[in-house]
């Protein structure tokens, strides 16, 4: 609880620009385990389609095309009112009617996926939270099927990155059944609980990774609070962390000589745009084929000030606090383990992390050739 002090007035302020870049984006995630090492379908690996067997001169109508919706069921209340509008707009748009699958705890979508690249469709769409995206996303990595981006979440992250409706199904389907293909690079984070290579785990993510206080208040927001209030209940959390200590970390980036500093967070992004418009990684594209860091070490209330300051001016050097870095690979290592977190999931503890970016990696369906 805030104390009766006139500074913690300021540390309230400092706290609702920070997490909304770093935190609230967590809100539209799943918080649920990912299915590890599951082999990737690959649309170059499919079955002849039947009619390739046909004999010469015979005369077929051509397949209409087809979408897979992997759909996280707890995110609308009415899911088969859903279902119907968009099967509606998918046939509307000159399709066949749309396959549903739906994501489960232990699944949030990389299976479901992967079935859906079985099926060999033509596109396939996460209809759900950041956390669902990404997880889908990891099965597409490496193939041509396109990634069609409907909102259905809070945050919509990469949809925002990408300029892409984040208010209106229609428009986003619209986007989605009738646009153009873009390729965009994503980046691989490799966690280490131990600091020592001891089971590393693996993940891919769209938007960004962090490591350090933005996992920290994603980590301890309260379960029953985020239930009643949503995004608000980071707010607790994030001025619960707010006075934390630094951490010292030693950093590589891509072939130069590591350096030390102490921080309160590092954040490794593939884009840089957060919600409310704010801007992290003012010079983070999508397709830059490199990655951007920022390395935050404030320390009390006129550090936070000056981060909050760096957030909203957009501006990339100029303040010893607020460190950024561009680089195709990082590597962290932290002195005492810290709260990691991979597009709004929470992972765990770790020591070390790495990123590498892996370059047009993904194809996202853009535009309109409307």
């Amino acid at each position: 609880m805030l104390q009766e002090h006139a500074g913690w007035v300021v540390v309230g302020a400092i706290a609702v620009v920070l997490l909304a870049a770093l935190g609230i984006a967590a809100w539209s995630s799943e918080r649920n385990s990912r299915r590890r090492g599951a082999h990737r379908a690959r649309r170059w690996d499919r079955r002849p389609h039947r009619n390739e067997f046909r004999p010469e001169g015979t005369v077929t109508e051509a397949p209409r095309r087809r979408v897979a919706i992997i759909v996280n069921p707890t995110k609308f209340d009415d899911l088969e009112s859903v279902k119907e509008h968009v099967t509606r707009e998918v046939v509307n748009h000159g399709w066949a009617e749309p396959l549903f699958i739906e994501t489960t705890a232990k699944d949030t979508g990389r299976g479901q996926a992967e079935q859906a690249l079985r099926e060999d469709v033509d596109l396939v769409c996460p209809l759900g939270g950041d956390g669902t995206v990404r997880a889908v996303a990891e099965a597409l990595v490496g193939t041509d099927t396109p990634l069609g981006l409907l909102p259905g979440g809070t945050g919509n992250l990469l949809a925002r990155n990408l300029d892409l409706p984040v208010d209106d199904l229609d428009d986003a389907l619209r986007v989605a059944l009738t646009g153009q293909n873009k390729r965009i690079d994503v980046g691989r984070l490799t966690v280490d609980s131990s600091g020592e290579d001891q089971r590393p785990e693996t993940h891919v993510f769209l938007v960004m990774a962090g490591f350090g206080f933005d996992a920290a208040i994603m980590a301890d927001a309260p379960e029953k609070l985020k239930a009643k209030v949503g995004p608000a209940a980071y707010m607790v959390s994030g001025t619960r962390n707010l006075r934390g200590p630094q951490f010292k970390v030693r950093v590589t980036i891509d072939d130069n000589e590591e350096f030390t500093r102490r921080a309160r967070t590092v954040v490794v992004g593939n884009v840089g745009k957060l919600l409310g418009g704010l801007v992290l990684l003012p010079d983070a594209e999508p397709d830059d084929g490199h990655l951007d860091i920022v390395i935050l070490s404030p320390k009390g209330i006129v550090g936070w000030a000056a981060v909050a300051g760096r957030v909203l001016s957009k501006r990339r050097k100029g303040h010893e606090r607020v460190d950024h870095h561009t680089c195709e690979v990082i590597r962290v290592r932290a002195d005492r383990p810290q709260e990691a977190q991979v597009d709004g999931d929470t992972i765990g503890k770790a020591r070390a992390i790495s990123a590498e970016i892996v370059p047009g990696a993904l194809v996202v369906r853009v535009g309109s050739a409307d």
